[in-house]
C-alpha cells in the first residue's frame, strides 16, 4: 500500500512487499502499461533530469549493463519529468556522442502521474524533479528493493545486479544471503525450526559450515557458483560507464 501526504505534492513510495501500483505511461518505447511486463523482473528507476551529467553517466552505464540484466529477465524502465521530446532528444545525443544506444524504455512523466505514485519527488530536496529511485519489481509484480539516492551521487549498476542475483538465489535456493554476497559464494540456511534440526546444525550437517546451531552456510547452488560470480558483472576495480 502507499500513503497519501497533505502537501498534494507527491505520494510516500510504496513498501517492500506490496503490489507495485500498476499505471499507463508514454515512453520512447511508445504507451505501455507496467502490468505489460507481468512475468518479469523489473528495474524502475527515476532520474533528475535529461541532459545532465550524472544522469547521463548512468544511462551509459545501465546501457553497457543491459544484456546482464536481460539474462536475468529483468526489464529496465527509466522515467523523469520531461517532455517525451526531450527523452528522444537526449537518448539520440547519447547515440550522436558515444555510439551508445538506449536499449529501454524512459517514461516521459509531465503530470508527474508516476513519479507521485511512486514517492519519486522528495520536496526537500526539490519540487520540480525526481531523485534517484530505484524499485526493484519481481515477476509477480511485487516490490522487492527500495532504494534512493541524492542529485549528486550515481548509481552503482553492479549492485543492483548484485541485489537481483540475490534477491533470485533466496527465492530458487530457499537461502539467504550475507553481507558483501555476490554469486558463487557461499550462503546462509535458514535457521532451524525444530530442536532436532537445531542438534543436526551443532553436529555440522554434511555440506554445512556452522559458526553455531543458527549461522550455517553452504555453498551457492546457483549456474554462477563455479565462477564465484560473474567476472565481467562483478569485476575488481572496474566499472561499465
Amino acid at each position: 500500500m502507499f500513503v497519501y501526504i497533505d502537501d498534494g505534492n507527491r505520494t510516500c513510495a510504496p513498501q517492500i512487499g506490496a503490489k507495485a501500483p500498476d499505471f499507463s505511461a508514454v515512453t520512447t518505447f511508445g504507451d505501455m502499461k507496467l502490468s505489460d511486463f507481468a512475468g518479469k523482473w523489473i528495474v524502475l528507476f527515476s532520474h533528475p533530469g535529461d541532459y545532465t551529467p550524472v544522469c547521463t553517466t548512468e544511462f551509459i552505464s545501465f546501457a553497457l549493463y543491459f544484456p546482464y540484466f536481460m539474462q536475468r529477465n529483468v526489464q529496465l524502465i527509466g522515467l523523469s519529468i520531461d517532455s517525451l521530446h526531450s527523452h528522444l532528444s537526449w537518448v539520440y545525443n547519447i547515440y550522436k556522442n558515444t555510439g551508445i544506444e538506449i536499449p529501454f524504455p524512459i517514461i516521459a512523466d509531465r503530470d508527474m502521474k508516476v513519479a507521485r505514485l511512486y514517492g519519486m519527488i522528495a520536496p526537500a530536496a526539490s519540487t520540480t524533479s525526481t531523485v534517484r529511485n530505484v524499485f526493484i519489481i519481481d515477476d509477480k509484480q511485487i516490490i522487492r528493493v527500495v532504494l534512493q539516492y541524492p542529485h549528486t551521487i550515481g548509481r552503482s549498476i553492479p549492485e543492483i545486479i548484485r541485489i537481483i542475483d540475490a534477491l533470485q538465489t533466496s527465492d530458487r535456493d530457499k537461502v539467504v544471503t550475507p553481507a558483501n554476497w555476490c554469486p558463487g559464494a557461499p550462503v546462509i540456511v535458514p535457521p532451524p525450526n525444530t530442536y532436532e534440526q537445531l542438534k543436526e546444525r551443532i553436529q555440522n550437517k554434511p555440506g554445512y559450515s556452522c559458526i553455531d546451531w543458527y549461522l550455517c552456510m553452504k555453498p551457492d547452488a546457483s549456474n554462477k557458483a563455479s565462477s564465484q560470480g560473474d567476472n565481467e558483472v562483478y569485476p575488481k576495480g572496474k566499472s561499465k560507464m
